[in-house]
């Protein structure tokens, strides 16, 4: 147990957080999101049970992102024609901005780009997340 931690992130994320550089990626993903398929060359956390907002306000608690590029957070897009709108979104703008982090910096990206990225990133956090359209992928920044 340490102090300071928020509860919900495991030792197993920590350990993540921490091995992550600067400039690499990870993505918090909904319970739809193909965590496994997508997250062959990643660490893939199960997080079964807890939603992406609460992911994703202790891992902004724990890292910042990355101030050099000019989007370091990014979103996946509705596909054009489904009227989904993801009202989760705002919680997550309103989150980045509570942990010092400007929520104009997020990137929109289609579907299949937003996976591609994915691909690529270090870490996939798979929670149970069950609103649609509720990934996120940041990018880590400097710690000061």
């Amino acid at each position: 147990m340490l102090k300071g931690v928020p509860a919900i992130l495991s030792p197993q994320l920590l350990k993540v957080l921490c091995e992550m550089g600067h400039g690499d990626e990870i993505v918090i993903a909904d319970g739809n999101f193909p965590a496994e398929s997508m997250g062959k060359d990643a660490v893939v956390i199960r997080a079964d049970g807890h939603g992406v907002p609460e992911i994703l306000d202790a891992v902004l608690k724990m890292i910042p992102l990355d101030q050099y590029v000019e989007r370091p957070a990014a979103l996946m897009e509705v596909v054009p024609g489904d009227p989904c709108v993801p009202v989760i979104w705002e919680q997550y703008r309103a989150l980045l901005e509570d942990n010092g982090e400007d929520p104009a910096r997020i990137e929109m990206m289609e579907r299949f780009a937003f996976y591609e990225r994915a691909k690529k990133a270090y870490a996939i956090i798979a929670t149970g997340e069950s609103a649609i359209y509720a990934n996120i992928l940041l990018k880590k920044g400097v710690v000061k």
